[in-house]
């Protein structure tokens, strides 16, 4: 009975949404309209079919790298990014939400990547868009990568604000001090599957290796997710996982590039990896190769607080990255820990 009145109610809500996005579509006729003619004057055909209301977003066009064709010819950077600072010439980052460039008829928006579970129909994952978008120096470069196949239409619509927050992590260890070494942390073994997906953001593990040459410390991490949390790509279903790579001046005390990637592994390459390590190549014949792609680059002096905090929230809301820079769990995860070894069912819901 609870299951089918559970049904009941989640059909009752797709069907509102369907509703809500017939209605939206239909008020936006005239702005469909006058976008598709912009649309076909630069080459891009669209249709019907092409425009979707999503609630977390807005009115959206899909075709086939519409973003780049609507943005014009542009530099792009051996490892597919584009240069922040040239897309903002043309379309400034918008005001009111970060991960957009606003334009007068539609607005460019980062890489899908960057949203909850990196499923394109949810809203920015706290905080890493937030930080990027904010983060000025005059002594760095920022690359990003874009949404390539959807740009939003309805310029001066609403944006959708989840409250959410982060527990900054207060890492004061001299980078110059760190071991080479390999590291690897996962959720605590005695959960239950629901806890890891709610408490630890679906995390599986985080794999962190440090190493060193020539007075450059290395830094690299992957992120692997547990096993139901897979996108498609292109038809093909996919193990997504966060990567991050920088590299660490010695002698000028500062990191001096810093580098996130999607990591996309099949079935068998995901079940090889994920309770492996950065070590593996040198233990296992089958290497595993993951197909990867940048989703942003900064290149220039950046400082360790700065860097901490970009790799705490580009690892949204997973607690194994906070326990790596500070020896222990947020406190609302250590509480809620706790409530569960002691047999309770009641979740915290403060933070």
């Amino acid at each position: 009975m609870v299951d089918q009145k559970y049904d009941e109610l989640r059909a009752r809500v797709f069907a509102e949404r369907e509703n809500d996005s017939r209605k939206r579509l239909t008020e936006a006729t005239d702005l469909i309209a006058k976008f598709t003619a912009l649309a076909r004057s630069k080459g891009v055909v669209v249709g019907e079919e092409s425009f979707e209301f999503i609630r977390t977003i807005g009115i959206v066009a899909k075709a086939k790298g519409i973003a780049r064709t609507l943005l014009g010819p542009i530099k792009t950077e051996r490892d597919g990014l584009l240069s922040f600072n040239e897309i903002a010439r043309r379309y400034p980052p918008s005001l009111h939400c970060e991960g957009c460039f606003a334009g007068s008829d539609f607005i460019l928006m980062a890489h899908p990547c960057y949203r909850r579970g990196m499923h394109p129909v949810n809203n920015w994952a706290p905080r890493f868009i937030d930080l990027f978008w904010q983060f000025d120096d005059p002594a760095i470069e920022k690359y990003i990568a874009l949404d390539e196949d959807r740009v939003r239409i309805d310029v001066d619509g609403g944006y959708y604000v989840e409250a959410d927050t982060w527990y900054g992590a207060p890492f004061e260890e001299d980078i110059r001090n760190i071991e080479p070494g390999v590291i690897k942390l996962r959720p605590p073994a005695d959960l239950e599957f629901h806890d890891v997906s709610f408490f630890f953001a679906s995390a599986h593990c985080l794999d962190i290796k440090w190493s060193e040459s020539n007075g450059i410390k290395s830094f690299q991490a992957l992120e692997m997710k547990t096993e139901d949390i897979r996108i498609e790509i292109e038809g093909q279903p996919s193990f997504p996982a966060r990567y991050l790579h920088a590299e660490f001046d010695v002698q000028a005390n500062c990191f001096r590039h810093f580098d996130g990637a999607i990591q996309l592994f099949t079935e068998e390459e995901y079940f090889q990896r994920r309770d492996s390590d950065f070590n593996m190549t040198m233990k296992n014949s089958a290497h595993v190769k993951a197909r990867s792609s940048k989703v942003f680059k900064i290149n220039g002096p950046l400082k360790t607080k700065d860097w901490v905090e970009f790799c705490c929230h580009f690892f949204a809301a997973n607690p194994l990255t906070f326990e790596y820079f500070s020896g222990e769990y947020p406190n609302h995860v250590t509480e809620t820990l706790k409530r569960i070894r002691g047999g309770t069912s009641q979740l915290v819901g403060e933070h």
